[in-house]
Formats: C-alpha cells, structure tokens, sequence
C-alpha cells in the first residue's frame, strides 16, 4: 500500500511504497492534494502491472547485484577461452559486490556512479590496476543495459587518474647489472644478448628469424614495426657466434617468445627473470628497454 505525505523541503505531495522489499520515493509534481492522489492511483496501478517506467527503471530491474554476477560469469565462461581472464573478472566482481553489500546496496539499479568511485577510490593499488576493475565492473553493466535491468552504464562517467608512467624504469644498465644478467641468463643469455648487441627494440628482437640474418655481411635486415620500415644493422660477432648459420630460414631464433596472442604476454617472461635477477641482488629495477638504451649510450661514448 503506498502512502501520501507532505514534506518540509518540498512544496509537492509525495508519494512512498515498497516493491519487492525494495522502498520508493517520488515526488508528484502536484500541491493540490486531490490531483496527487490522482497521480498516486496511477503509480500504484503501474506497479501492480509491473510497470516500473515512472521510477525510471524496468520490470527486469529487481536484479540482485551477487545473483546477477552469478549469471553474467556463466555466461562468460561459455565464450571466454582463457580462463585466466574469466578468474580476474569473476574476482574483481566478487569484490565489487561485497563492498556493495557493505554499503547496504544489494540490487543492481541502486548502483550510481558516485557507489562505483567510491568503490575505486577504496582500492589501495595502482592506478593501472583499478583501470582493470573498473573495466571488469563496466563490461558487466554494459551487459545489464543489454538485458534492460539499467537504463545506463554508470561507470561511464568515472575517470580515473591519468597513468603515469615511471619512466626511471628505463635506466642505463651498469657493468655490475650486466655481469648479474648474464652470469645468471639461462635460456634467454642469447635473447638478451641480441637486446644488448642491437639496440632492437623487444619486440623485434623477439620477431627475428633465421632468414634476417645475413651471416655474409654480417648484418641483421628486418621489418621495424614502429616504423614500418625495413632496415638493415650490423650485427657483432659475438652474436654471429651464437647461432646457427644452417638453421632453417622460417623458423624463429626465439621461439618460446611467440605467441597466438598478444607476444607482450610472453615478452613478461624474460623482462620478470631478469628483474627477479636483479632483485636478487639488490639492484634497483630495469626493464627490457634499459638494453636499448644502454646500447645508444655506448654508441654515444664511442
């Protein structure tokens, strides 16, 4: 039974109800009681149809935020084919909901943008990584809209702190910091070396094959991605030494570093083993670009 009442900072009638142990409020719009009695009728037959249009939501809209999440990660799974990203969103939503709840918001359409900051701001980790929460958080809302419980998406509307990146990451590798690489390189010292000898950037290097490599003139011809340009470079001795001059021209030197998907993904691999390598031995932090840096250092110095 919905109810009729005055308040002291209105000058309108409002009208109250419960509805699926949810409680509404609206304002009629009307200072004459008569006419928003007339207004409080038609609300309350629009929520005996189910009609939930006035209160800006939708029949659909009596979504609890844990059940919906429930079925957006089942229906998930059946499409995503890495189940490392199906892990990441159903923990980040998982979290998302339990601070909800902590908030006392349980259904989906009570979420405002203002819940969603608040949520991010509460996160005590890098901005990077409450870009991923919210990304998680914003494709299941997204999904919502699609199934007619929102009416938007409000993560649209928080903005995150610009990414900074921390560019002393890039250092110049010392002679202490390459006799620690090399010393303990394992299966990536040739990679590394390539990296050192070249001044190539990651991800070329990772590309190289066989056939780039001209054992004749010593020299390293390849596709520059940043620059879409093929170039051709000097390569050192010491790197002629290290490889096989009859290998098959199509294959890769570093094979392990490919990847179907995004090779950044395999590229993480060496750059952590080198700075696990590093830490180890109390140095401060680099990363795979450090190598190309050092590398036009030197030319600089000679």
């Amino acid at each position: 039974m919905s109810q009729l009442y005055p308040r002291k900072d209105s000058p309108y009638y409002w009208w109250s109800a419960t509805y699926n142990g949810r409680r509404f409020s609206k304002s009629t719009k009307m200072k004459n009681k008569t006419y928003a009695k007339k207004v409080q009728q038609q609300w309350d037959l629009n929520l005996v149809m189910g009609d939930l249009s006035f209160l800006g939501l939708s029949s659909k809209s009596n979504q609890s935020i844990h059940m919906y999440i429930i079925e957006y990660i089942n229906e998930l799974r059946s499409h995503l084919s890495s189940m490392k990203s199906l892990k990441t969103a159903q923990s980040h939503l998982n979290r998302f909901a339990d601070y909800m709840l902590s908030q006392k918001i349980k259904m989906l359409s009570e979420i405002s943008y203002r819940d969603i900051k608040r949520y991010i701001n509460s996160l005590h980790i890098a901005t990077k990584t409450k870009k991923n929460h919210l990304q998680s958080i914003s494709a299941m809302m997204k999904e919502a809209v699609k199934d007619e419980i929102l009416q938007s998406n409000p993560c649209e509307m928080v903005k995150l702190p610009k990414i900074e990146k921390d560019k002393s990451i890039h250092r110049l590798l010392e002679p202490i910091d390459m006799e620690i690489i090399f010393n303990g390189a394992g299966a990536y010292k040739l990679y590394f070396a390539f990296l050192y000898h070249t001044g190539l950037r990651a991800n070329d290097v990772a590309n190289l094959k066989y056939g780039n490599i001209d054992f004749n003139k010593k020299s390293i011809v390849k596709l520059v991605r940043k620059r879409r340009r093929i170039h051709e470079f000097p390569i050192a001795d010491a790197l002629i030494n290290m490889i096989d001059a009859n290998a098959d021209k199509d294959h890769y030197l570093f094979p392990t570093l490919q990847s179907d998907k995004e090779q950044n993904d395999n590229l993480s691999k060496p750059r952590k083993y080198m700075q696990m390598l590093l830490k180890s031995n109390d140095r401060p932090k680099a990363d795979l670009h450090s190598f190309r840096h050092t590398f036009n250092q030197s030319l600089q110095d000679t």
